[in-house]
């Protein structure tokens, strides 16, 4: 089941794929609720959005998705508001700001808002929300820290601030005389609650519940959404994105077929693309939180994008956003684990691959030759010793391939159809030694 997960500020997106495997999104905005379910969500939680600067998500596209039979969560922020006002039509919230919001206890969009950092530097909050405040005072309060109107007195200075300017330093600034302040102050270091986060995690662990099936599905809403002219002119701009997007992408393939050597060689690797990822599809596969850091690294490191700027300018180039480059990252490591799983059932079709290519005598000579040298060496069979690996892996990789060692070595072997350690170490000695004897013989022989 594809899920999909907005949050930013409240919650990093390494805790989200704590509980489940799940794309995550930054804060959500007018129309990225509709998006996410157009390509495809069968689960959305929504916790972060944002409150001014961009249009706010909208309730019709969360009612929308609802009636397209996709379970939507909220929390913790705008996540909490949005399910506090759709309940009733079938979306889950957690929480005790959901339920607060849900009561009437809370009010204002303000209690939730932060302000925070670009995407760049990780969405890192810059402010307190004033949810967190409330609680951070209670428990104060519960702990004897602070008197009922010490407590009183913080949480209407820190109401009456802008929502931006709510950082404690500024609220207690109010209060530096007071005997009261100083002792708060450093009870701050350790008591301060979260409580936006701790709400991201009760949500997180109901849409858990529910992915496994253990939760019971969400009933679709009553209603069905109005196709107001509204309504109407948001889809249409999403739909007209998406249409400007392929419109310019078929440009560059007919740019692509006028070379038809370069289109056949793409063709074919799209191919394999697709059917891995249909295989994938079929048998339910997902791709590992780790699978999909290795391959962004090993993808910025082929393409020199070391610098976050760097990235910005590519993904700008390739006209991808960051939710779209992840996306295609998990593809590509999702097609590579179900090529490399495949890997025992494809040597008749690279043996059909190398004749139509005309290298297969080559090959086949090369390997007679190392075959017939190893063996007039007389070299007792052993396993390779620890202490020769390394060495090993430099020689092959840096010496012979003029490449760096890979990241993740393990993922290298499954590319290359290794199945051990064991066996790409036997491998490459072997090669060593061929190599090192030709090198005394011969002049160099080179690879291709």
């Amino acid at each position: 089941m594809t899920a999909v997960v907005f949050a930013g500020p409240t919650i990093r997106a390494e805790e989200v794929q704590a509980y489940f495997e799940a794309t995550v999104l930054p804060p959500a905005g007018q129309g990225d609720i509709y998006r996410a379910a157009r390509q495809g969500a069968k689960a959305i939680g929504l916790i972060d959005g944002y409150f001014q600067g961009v249009p706010s998500v909208w309730h019709k596209e969360i009612l929308w998705a609802l009636e397209q039979g996709i379970a939507v969560f909220g929390s913790a922020s705008m996540g909490a508001l949005r399910a506090a006002e759709l309940s009733a039509f079938g979306m889950v919230g957690a929480g005790c700001i959901y339920e607060a919001y849900a009561s009437g206890a809370l009010i204002d969009d303000d209690e939730v808002a932060v302000l925070h950092s670009p995407a760049e530097l990780g969405f890192a909050p810059l402010s307190e929300p004033m949810v967190s405040i409330r609680a951070t005072v209670a428990r104060a309060q519960g702990e004897a820290v602070l008197e009922a109107d010490q407590a009183a007195a913080v949480l209407n200075a820190a109401k009456a601030r802008f929502y931006q300017h709510r950082v404690w330093e500024l609220i207690l600034a109010d209060f530096q005389a007071a005997p009261w302040c100083e002792g708060f102050r450093t009870w701050l270091k350790s008591g301060r609650v979260d409580a936006k986060r701790d709400d991201a995690r009760e949500m997180l662990a109901v849409m858990a519940a529910y992915l496994k099936g253990e939760r019971g599905p969400v009933p679709a809403p009553p209603l069905k959404v109005e196709r107001t002219l509204a309504w109407q002119t948001l889809v249409r701009r999403i739909e007209a994105e998406a249409h400007l997007l392929q419109a310019e992408d078929r440009r560059v393939l007919d740019e692509l077929r006028l070379d038809p050597d370069h289109y056949e060689g793409v063709r074919t690797r799209a191919m394999l693309r697709h059917l891995s990822l249909q295989e994938a599809g079929k048998s339910g596969r997902t791709v590992k939180r780790a699978a999909l850091a290795g391959q962004m690294s090993a993808h910025r490191k082929a393409l020199g994008l070391f610098s976050s700027s760097s990235l910005r300018k590519w993904l700008d180039d390739n006209g991808l956003s960051a939710a779209d480059y992840e996306g295609w990252l998990g593809e590509t490591a999702l097609a590579g684990t179900v090529a490399g799983s495949l890997n025992g059932q494809l040597a008749p079709h690279l043996l059909a691959e190398l004749r139509q290519a005309g290298v297969y005598t080559r090959l086949k000579s090369r390997a007679a030759s190392k075959e017939r040298y190893l063996a007039a060496q007389e070299q007792p069979a052993k396993p390779v010793t620890e202490q020769e690996r390394l060495p090993l892996t430099l020689w092959y990789f840096e010496e012979l391939l003029q490449r760096d060692v890979p990241d993740r070595l393990d993922d290298y072997l499954e590319a290359i159809g290794c199945r051990s350690r064991d066996e790409f170490y036997e491998l490459i000695r072997r090669e060593f030694m061929y190599h090192q004897g030709r090198k005394t013989r011969l002049a160099p022989e080179g690879r291709n």
